[in-house]
């Protein structure tokens, strides 16, 4: 089985797909009804089904909010395969209140072995002062992360926030920004935003890379695989086994240049190029 190829971030060894769990959790960013699908549809053995076909390729990394269900579903497919799973947690502010909201969230990644934790872009964004080029705020919680044994990153949808963190040398390994064709949850042109993120100083991890789904695998993965830098990773979820298996070979495929091995589609409205015997 071909591995994937890796990086290192703040010392540790990362694959450059990372394991999102939008498509777990039932974070859909389409609809209510499409959400409420994914949580009722998903259960730990079907996550972990999807997390086997991940490590098959050493893609060890999964990125998630503090979820005991995601717990459930790493520990169960860390026993099937005898494989670790490197943990990405993003805690943002609860209904307990802002601050105590994150310690909480900082608190129960460290008790759940993350690795690395990021304040989530609920968190981060609103403390990026435009006025000062900085973000307000946001040593200290970068310094408890460490202090829980964790590697500290930022999560944003605004490219100012790797600028202000680069130039006042924050203490971050690596930053989590959205990313696509569509420009879908991306504050500016995606020229702007892929010239930040060639600029950055540090690794960073593409999100929403299909744009929720609106933009098709080999469409979207192209784009995002010709844009970033060799030490940039993406962030890519999926419902299914059999979606895995396609995003990871279309990613294999264009990373080493050549036609991913992948079904293509059968609908009717197509017979008349299948006459053609073309199709794979």
């Amino acid at each position: 089985m071909k591995k994937f190829p890796r990086v290192e971030v703040g010392g540790i060894s990362l694959p450059r797909i990372i394991i999102g769990t939008n498509w777990f959790l039932g974070y859909s960013h389409t609809s209510a009804a499409k959400s409420r699908f994914i949580r009722e549809y998903q259960n730990r053995d079907r996550i972990a089904d999807v997390l086997e076909v991940f490590l098959r390729y050493d893609i060890d990394a999964v990125m998630a909010p503090p979820s005991d269900l995601m717990t459930e579903a790493i520990e169960e497919a860390q026993q099937r395969t005898g494989k670790q799973i490197i943990a990405i947690y993003t805690p943002g502010p609860d209904s307990d209140g802002e601050k105590t909201g994150l310690t909480k969230g900082i608190e129960w990644s460290a008790e759940h072995g993350g690795t690395f934790c990021f304040p989530h872009q609920s968190f981060t964004d609103p403390r990026v002062d435009r006025r000062t080029h900085s973000i307000v705020d946001m040593e200290p919680w970068l310094k408890m992360i460490r202090e829980h044994g964790m590697i500290p990153g930022l999560s944003t949808h605004m490219p100012e926030t790797i600028v202000y963190a680069d130039r006042c040398n924050l203490d971050v390994e690596t930053y989590i920004q959205a990313y696509n064709a569509l420009g879908f949850y991306c504050p500016v042109e995606t020229d702007w935003i892929a010239h930040i993120i060639q600029q950055a100083k540090k690794p960073v991890m593409i999100i929403k890379p299909l744009a929720a789904g609106r933009l098709l695998p080999p469409t979207g993965l192209a784009f995002v695989w010709s844009t970033i830098r060799e030490q940039d990773m993406v962030v890519i979820g999926t419902l299914t086994p059999y979606e895995a298996e396609e995003d990871i070979e279309i990613s294999l495929a264009l990373l080493e240049k050549r036609t991913a091995e992948v079904k293509l589609q059968s609908t009717r409205s197509k017979r008349s190029l299948y006459a053609l015997n073309i199709s794979r």
